[in-house]
């Protein structure tokens, strides 16, 4: 698989990230009066997930494309696009978030605070600025200054380089989307075998082999983008703004809400590489879509 384009797809700087192993998918009971169902659905909003999707959509959109370069190229055409938009399809997806979502956060205390964070100025502000600039490092021409950007902090502004490498450990942003994109990397094999692509059977061991085995490629890929991001992301930002979402990334509330980030990302990502899996084996074998 084209890694690049993956991780395009999974990495996400600041809370609002995915990656980290998958965890339990159902949907938290809604007693107490649906309490439950509406406090999640309102620190989703607060969250910005639904701007968020949509740009993970545009992301699933181009890396279609760039699937069918690499694995069948110009055999895809219409059908295929028509597979990847209804893959990557944003409801769909909304939904399997949500589910995760809930159930990672429910009878967490810290959920008040967490709302109250994300939903004062400064919250607010850093969300649109993570969904801004992952929005525009769609293009490469962005990328490449965002890389630069970051290339000149070393020199131009090492207490800014100091303290995005503090936000990536405090919330374990490299080893969190490196074992998303693996994760996806198997469902997507998973897929792959289920349609029955591979000559041979490929036994589950072998697929995990072949998983790990792309792990330094990965990690150092996430770094490539990561760290470009983020100092787009943040570069908006005055220290004393950095330093408090540093505080709360590093608080109960901060953590909480970035494990249950985690997880119900890579739940939507799980399912929608599986599904890809499937469809680019049928694609390779002719089959109709």
């Amino acid at each position: 698989m084209n890694l690049r384009a993956l991780l395009v797809g999974l990495a996400l700087g600041g809370m609002a990230v995915c990656g980290a192993p998958g965890r339990a998918q159902s949907v938290a009971p809604q007693d107490r009066s649906g309490a439950t169902a509406d406090r999640m659905a309102a620190l989703s909003d607060v969250l910005m997930i639904g701007p968020v999707i949509d740009v993970m959509r545009d992301e699933g959109i181009a890396y279609g494309s760039e699937m069918e370069d690499e694995l069948f190229p110009g055999r895809g055409g219409a059908g295929w696009r028509a597979m990847v938009s209804i893959i990557y399809d944003t409801r769909a997806m909304h939904d399997r978030f949500d589910a995760a979502f809930t159930a990672a956060l429910d009878g967490t205390a810290e959920v008040p605070q967490i709302t109250a964070f994300f939903g004062s100025d400064l919250g607010q502000r850093v969300l649109r600025l993570e969904v801004d600039a992952r929005r525009a490092m769609l293009d490469p021409a962005v990328e490449e200054a965002a890389k630069q950007v970051f290339a000149d902090l070393g020199s131009a502004d090492p207490g800014r380089l100091a303290a995005l490498t503090a936000f990536v450990e405090a919330n374990d942003l490299i080893e969190s989307n490196v074992m998303g994109a693996m994760n996806a990397s198997l469902a997507f094999y998973q897929g792959m075998a289920e349609v029955g692509a591979f000559q041979d059977v490929m036994p589950e061991d072998q697929m995990l082999a072949d998983v790990w085995a792309q792990e330094p490629e990965v990690r150092a890929e996430t770094v490539d983008w990561l760290f470009p991001y983020l100092a787009l992301a943040y570069r908006p930002l005055s220290d004393a703004d950095l330093q408090a979402y540093q505080d709360f990334s590093e608080s109960p509330a901060g953590q909480a809400v970035n494990t249950a980030l985690f997880a119900a990302f890579d739940a939507v990502f799980v399912a929608v590489s599986r599904d890809l899996g499937r469809a680019a084996a049928r694609q390779m074998q002719g089959q109709e879509l």
